[in-house]
């Protein structure tokens, strides 16, 4: 990748101190309110801040848009940032209304929303709850759950235990954690997580619904979704609230589905990362207060660094991992690498600079990506000895050449897939998209058709990754 990527080329118009839960039954009383509901409150405090996560199960008949409602004690705590729903605040009282993808609740479905806050007072807990308009009835009762402040320290699992009931790959796998040079489950078994990646968001949001995410659960069989947020290209600089909270609830929706998700700090021009630091420790800050007890997240805090040491890399990592660890202290960090994530091979270098000189902090892995077409034997013999050293994840790859576009080299993207399986090096593919590129899964058009599962729309790209995709997980 020793010129522009081709993402950069494309311009397309397209800390716990506290635990509270509730459980609250409403009666019928009219067509627009559940016959029935459960909510579950959550809440993590710190001096001065807390995160309110929310969980709604109707358990009545079916709703298309609910609205809830609830009052803090008093007019010292302020909703932030929500994310999952629209939030809106006067004096106490706080309303949040449904999103487009999570409106709909059949008879005993659930979703969950919840925001960052301020606070004044002590207790942050709202003493009722409304659900379209209609007051919810019973009592809230205090019960703790272990703690995860954002002043903890790394504490990666490190003894067995039973996973949560359920087929989909978080439920069998729970939180993450790096042991040696693998990804790790709560079992401590090491594992490897296979899925795709998004094109940009500002440019392929049609790309990422709830019916597009469902069919990567379901029909791909995918464990993973990568968010790539890009940063300049008309990303996050121009909208950083915005941008946000998009990938807060891209975050929701692979949750929902059972999936882990990445997110991506898509950096790729300028290729020195610290051009990005201040913009980095905002957004990371954000994201892993607000993610920090979910088990699903995983943090890519530099996509594709290039023209710049490895040194300089280091640097930044050095100061964007605490961000995320005063928050989120468990969750794997990924560190991009130098010469466009090559492990260096694309500067002439190799893995024994990392190996020598490695990032001060625990529970990272470090990124490789490559193009099938154009990184053939070379860069494989590197990525087949640096997988013992190294904990590595290729958070993004391509059947095509760096470019994007091109021919697929089938033959050579089964070497490198049959290579990272042998490794369990875990992978994303470029891309879960309709871009006008060989290298997207779906034929242009299928976003706005939403023909998720329909094996015509997928390009050759396509039908190769669903392909080996959708082979068994060894969890």
């Amino acid at each position: 990748m020793k010129v522009l990527h081709k993402r950069g080329l494309l311009a397309v118009g397209a800390a716990t101190a506290l635990a509270v839960t509730g459980i609250i039954v409403l009666p019928a009383v009219n067509a627009s309110a559940a016959s029935g509901c459960r909510v579950a409150y959550t809440v993590n405090q710190w001096p001065g801040g807390f995160t309110g996560n929310i969980t709604i199960t109707n358990l009545g008949d079916a709703v298309n848009g609910w609205t809830l409602g609830f009052t803090f004690p008093d007019a010292g705590q302020k909703v932030g940032q929500g994310w999952s729903a629209t939030f809106s605040q006067s004096g106490a009282a706080v309303t949040a209304r449904s999103l487009d993808y999570n409106g709909g609740l059949a008879t005993g479905a659930s979703t969950s929303i919840g925001f960052n806050g301020t606070w004044t007072a002590a207790n942050p807990t709202p003493a009722t709850f409304t659900l379209n308009g209609v007051t919810c009835t019973g009592g809230v009762t205090n019960s703790p759950t272990p703690s995860k402040s954002p002043s903890s320290s790394p504490s990666p699992s490190t003894s067995p235990s039973t996973p949560p009931q359920g087929g989909t790959p978080l439920a069998a796998n729970g939180q993450l954690h790096v042991c040696g040079v693998n990804l790790c489950n709560q079992n401590n078994k090491a594992i490897q997580l296979r899925g795709m990646s998004t094109h940009g968001i500002q440019w392929f949001a049609s790309c990422v619904t709830n019916a597009s995410v469902a069919a990567l659960a379901d029909d791909w069989k995918a464990d993973l979704l990568r968010i790539a947020m890009y940063v300049q290209e008309q990303g996050y600089e121009t909208n950083p609230a915005g941008f946000t909270n998009q990938v807060n609830q891209y975050v929701d929706l692979a949750e929902s589905k059972g999936m882990y998700a990445i997110i991506d700090f898509h950096t790729l021009t300028p290729g020195d990362p610290n051009y990005n630091l201040d913009r980095a420790k905002t957004f990371f800050a954000s994201v892993a207060q607000r993610n920090a007890n979910k088990k699903n997240v995983i943090y890519e805090i530099a996509n594709e660094p290039n023209n710049v040491s490895w040194q300089g890399i280091k640097s930044y990592a050095e100061q964007v991992i605490p961000v995320i660890r005063a928050a989120d202290p468990d969750a794997v960090v990924i560190v991009g690498t130098r010469g466009w994530s090559s492990l260096g091979v694309s500067d002439g270098t190799d893995e024994s600079e990392i190996v020598s000189n490695p990032v001060n902090a625990q529970n990272i892995m470090y990124t490789f990506h490559f193009y099938a077409a154009s990184h053939l034997d070379n860069y494989r013999n590197v990525v087949s000895r640096a997988a013992g050293r190294l904990p590595l994840f290729v958070t993004e790859f391509g059947t095509v050449t760096y470019t994007g576009g091109g021919n697929v080299d089938l033959n050579s993207s089964a070497a490198w897939l049959d290579l990272l399986d042998s490794k369990k090096i875990s992978y994303a593919n470029w891309t879960y998209s309709d871009a006008n590129e060989s290298s997207a899964a779906f034929k242009p058009g299928t976003c706005s058709a939403g023909s998720w599962t329909n094996p015509n729309q997928l390009t050759t790209s396509g039908a190769f990754l669903r392909g080996r995709i959708r082979t068994a997980d060894n969890f």
